[in-house]
């Protein structure tokens, strides 16, 4: 597909030397096409990183998409170089009077904390309340599903005895919906994650369906809404070597670090990890776009309702 990015973003040299198909701005006004609009709330401490993952997995199909990011006025990333945050993300403050086709919020580093403890949680929680009138679909990661199915839903998230880490089977609980189009009755996603939901909460409440689940992660997905929101409890979006990096960064730090499960061959650490869900992650990413943005969203962006 034709992403159309920001120039200079440090994602289309990365994705172009993967023959991954990407253009600037400048040859995206030259074609004559509605683009639909995706706007990604980035919270990911390595926002470069999340950037790249993010715009890998939106490059399968043909449909062009204008990729704007979005920052929090009420927090400074210390990991990404504020020259960086300037030239390419803005503040929701100067993005609440447009209207998106799209909209991915990720995960944050602050499961362990209540939501109302997070510094910027009155932002999150007013950015999370604004996809619903001007949004067509919102895909919610890790720590942002969590919160979303708490603002919007009254689901409560608990604290785990240890961190869920690793690559887990998950079953597709109802595999006709069109999400799960071309995927096998068992995929693999990704978990990195000091809480969770929990099954029975969810099912208390009738707006929500789950639609993915896993004896040894639990609730994998969840929809809303008929597809205008779906929770995601895990990171698809995870590139081969970013478990590998997050546990031995941790490892070099504390002594009880778990290796990933489902991970390392014959789990072990110096050997090259094996890659399980990138297929249904792109599988994934390609059927919201096509199902839930494309096929839903109207023609005139502001009609959306």
């Amino acid at each position: 597909m034709p992403l159309r990015l920001p120039n200079q973003l440090p994602a289309i040299d990365i994705l172009k030397r993967e023959n991954i198909f990407v253009m600037d701005d400048l040859r995206a006004h030259a074609q004559d096409i509605r683009p639909l609009r995706i706007v990604i709330l980035n919270l990911m401490p390595l926002k470069i990183t999340t950037e790249t993952d993010l715009i890998r997995l939106l490059s399968n199909t043909p449909l062009q998409l204008d990729i704007s990011f979005m920052k929090l006025k009420s927090h400074t990333p210390k990991n990404t170089p504020i020259e960086h945050m300037m030239m390419f993300y803005r503040d929701f403050e100067s993005m609440r009077n447009q209207r998106f086709d799209g909209m991915i919020i990720t995960g944050a580093p602050v499961e362990q904390l209540d939501f109302e403890q997070v510094s910027y949680w009155p932002e999150v929680k007013e950015i999370i309340q604004w996809a619903r009138t001007h949004v067509t679909s919102t895909l919610y990661i890790c720590w942002a599903a969590q919160a979303g199915l708490f603002l919007h839903y009254g689901i409560k998230k608990y604290n785990l005895p240890k961190k869920k880490f690793g690559i887990f089977p998950q079953t597709c609980a109802i595999p006709q919906l069109p999400i799960f189009r071309g995927f096998d009755d068992v995929f693999f996603m990704p978990h990195s994650r000091h809480a969770e939901v929990r099954k029975e909460d969810i099912l208390a409440v009738p707006e929500l369906t789950i639609i993915s689940e896993s004896e040894d992660s639990g609730v994998g997905m969840v929809m809303a809404r008929e597809g205008r929101e779906f929770y995601i409890t895990g990171h698809p979006e995870y590139a081969p070597d970013t478990l590998d990096k997050e546990f031995k960064r941790d490892r070099d730090t504390r002594p009880d670090v778990e290796v990933p499960v489902n991970y390392y061959p014959d789990n072990d650490p110096e050997k090259k990890p094996h890659v399980l869900w990138r297929a249904h992650a792109n599988l994934l990413y390609s059927n919201w776009v096509n199902y839930y943005v494309y096929q839903e969203t109207p023609y005139n962006i502001d009609d959306i309702k």
